[in-house]
């Protein structure tokens, strides 16, 4: 039995050399052949394993009814995706099929179970759903009948991602992109402005002429304009954090600092907040879901004045009642303008960051409210907030990187995907067509 064999059976082989791989001193020397290793099977797996095991498969007839949702983080199905998901089950005819690929969470044997799992159905789908890049798919020879839209999980275009990064110290190369590209096979990206159609071609390397990035708006944002949302959100944090029912909600929601894998995020001087603020206001913090270790919070006034609702809290549902958001680099700044209220940049890292990732604007000039580098900036804004607030600034920044975000854009994307005539022969009995929408501008 050769070593490879004998990693692949023995359990506690495995575990002795990943405890030497730990070791200070000893680490060293499993480090180089385990890191080539673990490339060597991901090239294995994405360019010779998967695609042969699909073109075994995709010879089949085409189910011209499958639709296929893939979400390739979580066990459940996202905001990115509940809307559809909400209208295809409930008003049409379509079989929806839903893979949970765990690519973070889970050991990589489970992961590749999962994607053996994603190969079957998608072989005989007629449509797919994404909202991050998938190597997987993307080295792919994918079958001609199939359409795969990728509903991007976040709303305008703030830091780079994608081959936007290849200069930057969180990106691979330029030649890494090319050797394994993320976004091959997609037929349509959708984003929530014509403005930011150039950022998505540039990041995920489409042609203008191709007509990939359409601006239909981004599908979670509906809700936001249904009438009741405002008041089911309420209820739900009020439940969690029955201190915030008679206050102000000031949200203090960062984005992650460093790799996926090991990220970390950023906290603000909870107690300094709380003696400027304890009086009319509550803080909610709620950080990237990819981060792991929480940063702590005062024990002492934790439930009283501050919750961390990172594992717990929705941010559809945080947005909704937040008076006050505080942020950074977070692309949730966009949704947040479409209620119109103040947001500040606690940007204390600015120039590391951007070192580190970069933006597709000029960040001072983009942020719509005060960019601050310290507590007491921020509290000085907060207690002359109804002065300082520039609301049209606000309205401004919404026209210009959410203007096709008007609580139409699952319809929208439907209409481009499945046509308007061939949704209407799938509608369940009972169910109306929605009216046609006017024409929407999708290119800038």
């Amino acid at each position: 039995m050769g070593v490879k064999d004998y990693w692949k059976k023995s359990a506690s082989f495995r575990k002795v050399v990943w405890g030497i791989y730990k070791l200070p001193g000893l680490h060293f020397l499993v480090k180089k052949p385990y890191k080539y290793w673990t490339k060597a099977r991901t090239s294995r797996h994405l360019y010779k394993v998967f695609p042969e095991y699909y073109n075994a498969r995709k010879n089949r007839p085409i189910d011209e009814n499958k639709v296929l949702i893939i979400d390739a983080q979580y066990d459940h199905l996202t905001d990115s995706f509940q809307l559809l998901y909400d209208e295809l089950t409930q008003k049409y005819n379509y079989d929806v099929k839903t893979i949970f690929l765990l690519k973070p969470y889970v050991p990589i044997t489970v992961y590749y179970d999962n994607v053996f799992k994603m190969l079957d159905e998608l072989s005989t789908a007629k449509y797919v759903f994404v909202n991050l890049a998938n190597e997987v798919i993307a080295g792919l020879d994918l079958r001609p009948e199939t359409t795969i839209t990728n509903l991007w999980h976040a709303c305008g275009a703030f830091k780079r991602f994608g081959i936007s990064t290849a200069d930057k110290i969180f990106g691979p190369s330029a030649e890494s992109y090319e050797k394994h590209p993320r976004y091959s096979n997609v037929r349509y990206v959708t984003v929530s402005s014509p403005e930011i159609i150039w950022a998505y071609e540039e990041a995920m390397g489409f042609k203008p002429e191709d007509h990939v990035v359409q601006a239909t708006g981004v599908s979670r944002t509906d809700v936001f304009f249904k009438e009741d949302t405002i008041r089911k959100a309420e209820e739900r944090i009020y439940e969690k954090f029955p201190a915030a029912k008679d206050k102000k909600i000031i949200l203090y929601a960062p984005t992650f600092r460093g790799r996926v894998r090991t990220c970390t995020s950023a906290i603000v001087d909870v107690e300094a907040f709380y003696k400027e603020f304890g009086e009319d206001y509550v803080l909610i913090v709620k950080h990237h879901p990819m981060v792991k270790e929480l940063p702590e919070l005062p024990k002492d006034l934790i439930g009283s004045f501050v919750y961390d609702g990172t594992r717990d809290m929705d941010i559809q549902d945080l947005l909704c009642v937040t008076d006050i958001c505080i942020s950074d680099y977070s692309s949730l700044i966009f949704e947040y303008s479409l209620f119109n209220k103040p947001m500040l940049f606690y940007a204390f890292d600015l120039e590391d960051y951007f070192d580190w990732r970069g933006f597709y604007y000029n960040y001072d000039e983009l942020t719509p409210g005060p960019v601050c580098k310290t507590n007491e900036e921020m509290i000085d804004y907060i207690k002359h907030v109804d002065e300082r607030f520039d609301k049209q600034a606000v309205i401004d920044f919404r026209n210009k990187f959410m203007s096709s975000c008007d609580g139409h854009a699952t319809q929208r994307i439907m209409e481009l995907v499945f046509g308007r005539e061939r949704l209407a022969q799938h509608l369940l009995p009972g169910q109306v067509m929605p009216e046609e929408l006017p024409e929407n501008q999708t290119r800038s």
